[in-house]
């Protein structure tokens, strides 16, 4: 993976302090789930809300074990429906207080984004204090959202805390598509991001997650090596030219092993050159010439077929990947010369 500092191959625009790529992939400070709230009166978009991540069931469910309640008359039966009402209802009563005491009589919003499910009475109850609720969230999603916005997530309502609160700027939601999405903006930490990846078809996306995963990873090798080596083939010129002067120093059979060596290293460069639509033997010529008159790197500039400066332009590979490419060569080589020695001894057995 190449990659050109400072100039970006998709057009990018700001927006609300969003990075938006149009029309391509939407790369931002926030989290982003897959579905939106379950009623009808919850707000569709809150500002500086607070975020309550939990795993808490908000619905009835039904017993670990096979089991029966009989009553002898209507009023037991009413007694066991309340008493079942209850128990959901004072989970919900703990999240509406501590909604409203960190929140008060402010205009902040609350949004509860719960692993398991909420009934319809539940959301009822939270759509009334303007609480929104999202229910059955993937648990990769929950544990974005709390890296993304802070706080703990919580699998009791029992002694509940504002400190484990999250905090967002922005909290929405949006169609796109036959999909809703609910969004979480402009956190003030965030340690986890979302990019969003649109296209016309499959096949266009696959392509935009292949390259934005191998943009990713160049990026982290490089951080991680603290190290860069010149790219657009530079670096294989460099090292074909300095196989060419050592062999000077080579004698005996060992001269035809390096040449050999050095000519493989060219791959690359005529590579770049086709794949261009340029001719490999001129742009590898151009090349050769260029950095024998020089004492720094020279590449290949795909635009113009030229030989030209990838420090200067910005173009760099990354080391360990490099270096990777040296010590799989020669072991790779190796292991087909020993192939070749098997099945010419086994075919010298045959004739004897």
């Amino acid at each position: 993976w190449t990659w050109r500092l400072g100039r970006p191959c998709i057009q990018q625009r700001l927006v609300s302090g969003t990075t938006t790529v149009s029309k391509k992939a939407v790369v931002s400070t926030q989290s982003t789930g897959d579905h939106g709230a379950r009623h009808p009166d919850m707000p569709k978009k809150v500002t500086d809300a607070f975020i309550l991540t939990c795993n808490v069931s908000l619905e009835y469910e039904k017993s670990e074990v096979n089991s029966g309640f009989f009553y002898k008359s209507a009023d037991e039966r009413e007694k066991l429906v309340k008493a079942e009402r209850a128990f959901c209802d004072d989970k919900v009563q703990q999240v509406i207080d501590l909604k409203r005491a960190v929140v008060g009589d402010s205009d902040k919003g609350f949004v509860i984004v719960n692993q398991k499910g909420v009934d319809p009475n539940s959301l009822d109850a939270l759509a009334r204090e303007g609480i929104v609720a999202l229910r059955r969230a993937k648990r990769r999603n929950m544990e974005r959202i709390v890296l993304a916005c802070g706080g703990t997530a919580v699998n009791s309502f029992d002694d509940l805390k504002p400190e484990q609160l999250g905090h967002a700027g922005l909290f929405y939601e949006h169609v796109l598509g036959d999909d809703k999405y609910s969004f979480i903006e402009d956190c003030d930490n965030p340690q986890s991001v979302t990019i969003l990846i649109k296209g016309p078809n499959k096949h266009t996306i696959t392509q935009i997650k292949d390259a934005v995963r191998d943009g990713l990873r160049a990026v982290k090798n490089a951080i991680e090596d603290q190290m860069v080596v010149p790219g657009a083939g530079a670096f294989e010129i460099a090292i074909y030219q300095a196989l060419q002067e050592y062999k000077n120093e080579v004698r005996g059979k060992q001269r035809l092993g390096l040449q050999a060596f050095a000519e493989a290293m060219l791959i690359i460069p005529k590579c770049l050159a086709q794949n261009a639509g340029h001719d490999a033997q001129e742009c590898l010529v151009k090349m050769l010439q260029e950095y024998k008159g020089v004492d720094r790197c020279v590449g290949l500039d795909l635009a113009t077929g030229e030989a030209m400066y990838p420090a200067e332009a910005g173009i760099w590979d990354n080391y360990c990947v490099k270096k990777q490419l040296l010590n799989s060569c020669t072991v790779i080589s190796s292991n087909l010369l020993i192939v070749d020695e098997v099945m010419r001894a086994g075919m010298s057995s045959l004739k004897g």
